[in-house]
């Protein structure tokens, strides 16, 4: 039985893939992932913010203007806060590919196109196999057009695929206008992969101190359904490879993910929740439902169940959304 699968340019053993977390913060839990059967890890990102403080670029754009109001004093978290400087990362990807044999995709962070992007080469001079570009960027500004934040993205990919000769993934959100648009304009930009999809993590309130709050949740089983939807819609209508996360906490979620056109398929909650045993659990029940079900190979798996050979992907969309509406019960009579 053949698990194999190609991602950016690499063949992987199985489509079991580490998704960027703390996780990959210790070698020891690499190592571990390795010898439980992950094909590969995507490093915690490195974050621009992270950069920038150690250029002391960021030095600047925080103090200028706070004597104008004092409320600014306060708006952006300490130096510290952040995760970890770029010398550190670069020498824990270098730790990180002397671990082990499978391979390590660095990730970059950011939401501008600045100066911070030409640490990328630093990532593959440091030995990453490829980069996974998260670009997290969340427009609030009233003025800004839909096309503006469009060429924004673009402009962070042209700038990092000018620097690299590895390959790059761009992680992204779902809330684009067109999305199907915007992952041609990302194949055209240079992108070898998309990775659907990343979290906002909202912020609450704390209702008993009246402020802003902010935690981790991790995923649910219904966050797997966009990245489902859209894999399924955009297999063999663009050539980039895709990985599918968010949501995904079970072998089922990854044969759902494979058969609508994942080339990869990316854990992270699952493993807080059950533990990195559970990389095991899903390559051995993966193993055997393709058994039992007479395949023989992921990738005679891959994309049976996309939209490939529907002529109107969102008239084929909206006929679910029909049918689905149609069956939600009557509440009484």
């Amino acid at each position: 039985m053949d698990l194999s699968t190609n991602y950016l340019g690499m063949t992987l053993h199985n489509p079991l893939v580490i998704s960027s977390s703390s996780i990959s913060k210790n070698i020891d839990n690499i190592r571990q992932v390795e010898d439980l059967g992950a094909s590969a890890v995507v490093l915690f990102s490195l974050f621009e913010e992270d950069i920038l403080v150690s250029s002391q670029e960021l030095d600047y754009h925080l103090n200028r203007g706070t004597n104008s109001f004092a409320e600014a004093l306060n708006y952006f978290p300490d130096h510290h806060s952040f995760n970890t400087g770029p010398e550190e990362y670069l020498e824990h990807l270098k730790n990180a590919k002397a671990a082990v044999d499978i391979p390590i995709i660095a990730s970059l962070n950011g939401s501008t196109d600045g100066g911070w992007i030409d640490y990328a080469k630093k990532l593959e001079e440091a030995g990453a196999n490829a980069l996974e570009l998260n670009i997290y960027y969340i427009p609030s500004d009233p003025n800004l057009s839909g096309a503006e934040v469009e060429q924004t993205y673009i402009n962070i990919l042209k700038s990092v695929k000018s620097a690299l000769n590895i390959p790059v993934a761009v992680k992204l959100s779902p809330f684009f206008s067109n999305l199907a648009n915007m992952a041609k304009q990302f194949e055209e930009a240079g992108a070898d992969g998309l990775v659907l999809f990343n979290r906002f993590y909202r912020p609450d309130i704390d209702l008993e101190n009246l402020e802003v709050s902010s935690s981790v949740l991790f995923s649910t089983p219904q966050a797997m359904r966009i990245p489902l939807c859209w894999i399924g819609l955009l297999y063999g209508r663009i050539s980039v490879d895709l990985a599918a996360t968010s949501g995904i906490l079970s072998t089922d979620d990854v044969l759902k993910m494979l058969m609508v056109g994942a080339n990869v398929t990316m854990l992270c909650s699952t493993l807080y929740r059950h533990g990195l045993n559970h990389v095991q659990v899903i390559e051995q029940e993966l193993k055997q439902w393709m058994e039992e079900h007479e395949y023989e190979s992921v990738k005679q798996m891959q994309g049976s169940m996309s939209q490939v050979k529907c002529d109107s992907p969102s008239a084929f969309e909206r006929a679910h959304y029909i049918q689905s509406i149609s069956s939600i019960p009557t509440i009484g009579a």
